[in-house]
């Protein structure tokens, strides 16, 4: 039982060092996209775009990923995609357009995007029913680690030295994983009930197939409503502060406290996944998500703005962290790489939209509460979905 303890905590030590870099990648790009702002003089709508592309990168990634991870392997995509985030996160520091930028951000993304569900297949496929969600949200929760290293190098080292020099400190230590995951073994849930001849087409129809729709059509509305707001929401969130009056410096320093709130919000829903369900706990955090976006797109104080700001780091996070537990336990392990990744796919669509709705409303002279009760709207839909028509898979077992 000590041996298969170490070998738990092992995988998800590894599995989440690598989601901790793609985590420090994204939210490193909310400062630069503010730094960039002024380096380059951006338009909001060049800003939504930087964003934007990231996500279109994400889509693209997730979907080809996906796929691939049920023909060679969970290992193996998990590889690919570190190295590809990697390799282009780095070059992006060296850029001087933002065309080319933009480029290597679609590369970033793919990257990003490949790795997150097939990650959590990998951890979902390797340990028991009764803790597998538990499992996953703690996995979600080097997202958490990720952002706030990200907010400590955007306060310290964006202001004096760059952010050049800020992408290049998210790009190296991702290569460290790279070497942990080396040799990692793959899903055993995989190495069992792979079926190398099946066809690409043939999983993604499966998807869609009779028996799947359901929950896939649950999926595809909870991660477009989930991404569409985060990525809208928490892209712009040093800008949003900017433009309620606070410098650069004041705008990191409230987002740095902000991000200290993902890290109980990840460990509560880990707590509660396995009492009280995966349908209650992602639920419940929406809603949780969806009135602090209210309140603090409303907000006119400091003070209000900060702990509305953390309780939407909370709540938000902690839905993050359920949704990557409930994804793969909707398909069997066939199908089950193909199904995680087609629905954060649609929600990268989201992810494609969100930021650009923010650039292009702020230009028209919207204010910014009425983009965020948008953002509100988005996510009520998606809980009155996932209520009516998603079905609860606490501790079954995988097939």
């Amino acid at each position: 039982m000590k041996e298969q303890t170490i070998s738990k905590r092992k995988l998800l030590g590894i599995a989440g060092l690598g989601w901790m870099f793609d985590a420090m990648d994204v939210g490193i790009l909310s400062f630069v996209i503010a730094a960039l702002a002024a380096d380059w003089a951006l338009t909001p709508t060049e800003m939504g775009w930087i964003g934007s592309v990231n996500s279109i990168g994400m889509a693209v990634g997730a979907i080809v990923f996906g796929v691939l991870a049920d023909k060679v392997g969970r290992k193996h995509i998990f590889m690919a995609t570190l190295i590809l985030f990697s390799v282009a996160s780095g070059l992006s520091a060296f850029t001087s357009t933002l065309a080319i930028f933009l480029l290597l951000r679609f590369f970033v993304g793919m990257g990003l995007g490949g790795e997150l569900p097939v990650a959590s297949t990998l951890v979902a496929e390797s340990v028991d029913a009764k803790e597998r969600g538990k499992m996953v949200v703690l996995l979600e929760s080097f997202w958490a680690a990720g952002w706030l290293v990200a907010a400590l190098i955007s306060f310290f080292i964006i202001p004096t030295y760059g952010w050049r020099i800020a992408l290049i400190l998210t790009a190296l230590p991702a290569f460290y994983a790279i070497y942990l995951r080396w040799n990692l073994p793959d899903s055993p849930q995989f190495t069992a009930k792979a079926n190398p001849n099946r066809s690409a087409w043939q999983n993604i129809k499966e998807v869609w197939s009779k028996e799947h729709a359901r929950q896939t059509f649950v999926l595809w509305v909870v991660w477009f409503a989930v991404v569409f707001s985060y990525y809208g929401m928490f892209l712009w969130l040093p800008s949003v502060m900017m433009g309620k009056g606070f410098d650069l410096i004041s705008s990191f320093k409230y987002v740095l406290i902000m991000t200290l709130a993902q890290l109980p919000g990840y460990f509560t829903a880990a707590w509660l996944i396995e009492r009280a369900g995966r349908k209650f706990v992602l639920a419940t955090y929406l809603i949780g998500t969806a009135i602090s976006a209210v309140v603090f797109g409303n907000a006119e104080t400091a003070t209000t703005l900060l702990i509305a700001g953390m309780f939407l780091s909370f709540f938000n996070l902690g839905a993050w962290g359920a949704l990557y537990a409930y994804t793969p336990e909707q398909y069997p392990t066939v199908i089950r790489g193909t199904g995680a990744g087609l629905a954060a796919a649609s929600g990268r669509i989201g992810g494609i939209f969100g930021p650009l709705l923010v650039g292009s409303m702020l230009a028209r002279g919207y204010d910014i509460s009425v983009v965020f009760t948008i953002f509100c709207g988005a996510i009520l839909l998606g809980v009155v979905v996932l209520v009516i028509l998603g079905k609860e898979t606490k501790q079954i077992e995988l097939t």
